[in-house]
């Protein structure tokens, strides 16, 4: 090799790691981890089984002669498959680089099926280190595209995360190491670290009591490698130039160049088939017309070789080529004993065989198309087993670093010397902050401005406000009343402060000399307030005092003037009552894809909320939890049958299995707790019991499927009617067929026709369970009859 033995050992451990081409036995390193391979005296290495397939043809491989010349070497492997998508490759040269990502096993055969068909397909990304990935801005693998790939991380309990899956390209060191680090940033709190990885991975984070473990996941993935960016750039030699194409190009070519791999394989297989077979052929006419006697009068080597072509003239056309001088010679190396021993029957029947393989053959290789597709799925049956996706395709939110950094720092305000920051620790104590966080700073003179927080900074006298300022928060709402400095007028507004210029001057006041803020509140939720006004005693207003209610306007710009409170000279203004939000609740929505809240409208609408409402979750596993509508709740999708606004007069209806006696059970129950953040089990809590399904319809039914798949027969239930409500701890009534095998939520279309029409019903989210069929036992549970 021109870089050295090294450079084959580095090469070999790359390809033995990924699996696929070699099989290997000793110390392979970990990718997982990063720790490297034994040295290559101490590893053992053979070619696959699929490599033997797939990569290794002597007959079609080009060959050419080693540096020395004593030895042929290939020029390259053939092969029938796209290896440089199912392994992935990174490198640069002079001026270039490329960075091709892994791709799944299984799906590249299905890709080149469904190129092969002409049908649509998608390739996309699978890593071996597992993990989540967006995909959204892959763009094919072309130049351009990005891949964001987080770390699969479990909340174990509200003081434990576990990380299982690391992202591709990354190691637990590496993962160990950036966490670390956040934490001595004071960009995360935890409390200890623990690699745990032997043969999968896990890397246990412990938190700080009252730690929220939902923000600290996102803080993981916003401050750490648990998150990272990847850049494919497909760039590939075509014809000795480089060429910037598409994962699905590069698929097509791939799976091209493997179907003309296969029909030269085909050709000479026909080719080596139909020599056997002439040469068969030639053989049983040379012992069946007995024409090796004609050889026993010739004295010549020559003479013998005419003797015979002379006796296999009349013959000839009975054979697919003419007989050649190397046929002849073939001929007269045959031994007596084999010529003693010829069997008329055998021969013909290996004729017969030779003839079927060469029409076999003949016939794949005017399909060859077709023949392609068997290959490529021959493949997924033979090593397909354990090569399914690791990679979970995700849809992922853009965590905003500063609504995930921890409060690591404590802002103070001087508001004599018109200080703020984190280091005058001696004097006025605002809140808690981390040192990414954005300040708002509201002056008398109306003047208001954002700064970054840092450790002392002049931000400007007579300080009226002063806090943590977030970025597009429209429920914040300032109320507040200032006088002009020009005409001496009083007026009220109310407006939001969404997105400024950092560190430039704004005046919530009309800019006038003189002018001063009166009255000034911020409200979290768009609260309004009731003040009280006082006039000056030498005012000529006829009302020296008055309420004025800031519900009575509305929220406007920023630069508004507001609505005018009064002419004449104010004193003193009193708050007096807090009102109402005026935006009223908070509309909240469900992503699915996310597995997260959010106001922005994606995903499901949940309602709209107000700080003391909450939001129920029922699980796969028979389990219900109220939550408060924190958007940095992170849910697992996949555990999730129901999750909606939670109405503690609401009935919700399930039917689920008990695991203990093999009996299904149908029940309605009403939510009698009110503890948030704790699971309650309203199914049996035996083991082996399964939930099917849970509504919170007012008028539920359900079509449950009995017998075998194929001739199952569907009974038809209104719970509504037949299920008394009862408490989420109570068992329900028991179903009375046997043989379950499905049971579908049904939504009812009309109940008021004839008994041949009583449940016209269409079925929506369908559950399959492929269960086994017990004998239900007698219980003291009452049993449904039939809806019909």
């Amino acid at each position: 090799h021109p870089h050295g033995d090294a450079a084959i050992g580095e090469a070999t451990v790359n390809l033995g790691q990924k699996e696929l081409l070699i099989e290997t036995q000793g110390n392979w390193g970990d990718i997982r981890t990063g720790d490297s391979a034994a040295a290559a005296r101490y590893i053992e290495a053979r070619l696959s089984k699929f490599a033997l397939e797939v990569a290794f043809n002597p007959q079609t491989t080009q060959w050419q002669t080693s540096y020395d010349g004593r030895k042929r070497e290939p020029v390259n492997l053939p092969m029938k498959f796209p290896l440089l998508l199912a392994q992935g490759v990174e490198g640069i040269a002079v001026g270039l680089a490329t960075k091709v990502m892994p791709h799944n096993f299984i799906e590249i055969c299905d890709a080149s099926i469904a190129f092969l068909k002409k049908d649509d397909f998608v390739l996309m990304p699978d890593f071996p280190t597992g993990g989540l990935a967006d995909f959204s801005n892959y763009n094919d693998g072309k130049r351009g595209g990005r891949i964001r790939v987080r770390a699969r991380i479990e909340e174990i309990d509200k003081k434990t995360l576990a990380i299982k899956e690391i992202p591709y390209g990354t190691t637990t060191t590496s993962i160990i190491e950036t966490i670390i680090k956040a934490n001595d940033n004071g960009k995360i709190k935890i409390k200890k670290v623990i690699d745990n990885t032997a043969k999968d991975v896990e890397i246990e984070i412990q938190l700080h009591p009252g730690t929220s473990p939902d923000i600290t996941i996102d803080a993981l993935y916003a401050f750490t490698d648990c998150e990272v960016s990847i850049s494919p750039n497909s760039c590939v030699i075509i014809e000795d130039k480089p060429h910037f194409l598409a994962v699905t190009e590069i698929l097509r070519l791939c799976t091209i160049r493997t179907q003309d791999l296969l029909r030269r394989e085909l050709e000479i297989k026909k080719a080596e088939l139909e020599e056997d077979w002439h040469f068969s052929s030639l053989e049983k006419i040379f012992i069946e017309k007995r024409i090796y006697r004609d050889i026993e009068e010739c004295e010549t080597w020559e003479a013998v070789l005419e003797a015979i072509d002379t006796g296999l003239a009349p013959h000839k056309h009975l054979l697919k080529r003419t007989i050649t001088r190397d046929d002849i010679i073939r001929l007269t190396e045959i031994k007596i004993k084999r010529i003693s021993k010829f069997d008329a029957f055998k021969a013909n029947e290996l004729i017969k065989g030779l003839e079927k393989q060469i029409e076999d053959v003949s016939h794949n290789l005017t399909h060859i198309t077709l023949f392609t597709i068997n290959f490529y799925k021959n493949l997924i049956k033979k090593y397909g087993k354990g090569r399914e996706r690791k990679t979970q395709a995700r849809s992922f939110d853009v965590i905003q670093a500063a609504s995930v950094a921890i409060a690591n720092q404590k802002l103070y305000v001087n508001r004599k010397d018109g200080f703020a920051g984190y280091g005058i620790k001696k004097d006025e104590y605002v809140s808690d902050c981390s040192d990414i966080d954005d300040i708002i700073v509201f002056l008398k003179n109306g003047i208001y401005k954002i700064i970054r927080v840092n450790e002392k900074t002049f931000v400007g006298k007579d300080i009226v406000h002063i806090a943590v300022w977030k970025k597009g928060d429209e429920r914040m709402v300032y109320n507040v009343i200032y006088m002009d400095g020009k005409s001496a007028v009083s007026r009220a507004k109310r407006f939001a402060v969404t997105a400024i210029t950092r560190d430039k001057e704004y005046d919530l006041t009309a800019a006038n000399a003189g002018s001063k803020i009166l009255h000034f509140s911020a409200n979290a939720n768009s609260e309004s307030e009731i003040v009280s006004v006082q006039m000056t005693q030498t005012s000529k207003a006829r009302l020296k005092q008055f309420d004025f209610n800031f519900a009575d306007i509305e929220i406007k710009g920023r630069a508004s003037q507001g609505n005018i409170l009064t002419k004449y000279p104010v004193r003193l203004i009193k708050f007096k009552e807090r009102g109402a939000s005026t935006l009223g609740g908070r509309k909240i929505w469900y992503d699915e894809i996310q597995g997260k809240l959010n106001f922005e409208g994606r995903g499901n609408y949940l309602g709209s909320f107000s700080n003391d409402d909450s939001i129920i979750v029922c699980y796969t596993d028979g389990s219900y939890e109220l939550h408060s509508f924190d958007v940095t709740k992170r849910y697992e999708p996949t555990q999730i049958k129901l999750i909606e606004k939670f109405h503690p007069d609401k009935t919700y209806a399930t039917v689920y299995l008990d695991g203990q006696t093999k009996v299904w059970y149908a029940k309605r129950f009403r939510i009698e707790t009110t503890t948030r953040d704790k699971r309650f089990i309203f199914i049996s809590e035996s083991k082996g019991s399964k939930m099917s399904l849970v509504s919170s319809e007012s008028n539920p039914m359900i079509a449950v499927s009995t017998g075998k798949k194929s001739d199952a027969d569907a009974s038809f239930y209104d719970l509504a009617e037949l299920v008394e409500v009862r408490g989420w701890k109570a068992a329900g009534a028991k179903l009375i067929e046997s043989n379950i095998t499905k049971v579908e939520l049904l939504e009812v279309e009309s109940l008021e026709n004839t008994d041949e029409e009583a449940t016209q019903a269409t079925i929506s989210d369908p559950i399959s369970l492929d269960l086994p069929s017990p004998d239900l036992q007698e219980t003291e549970a009452r049993q449904l009859p039939l809806f019909s």
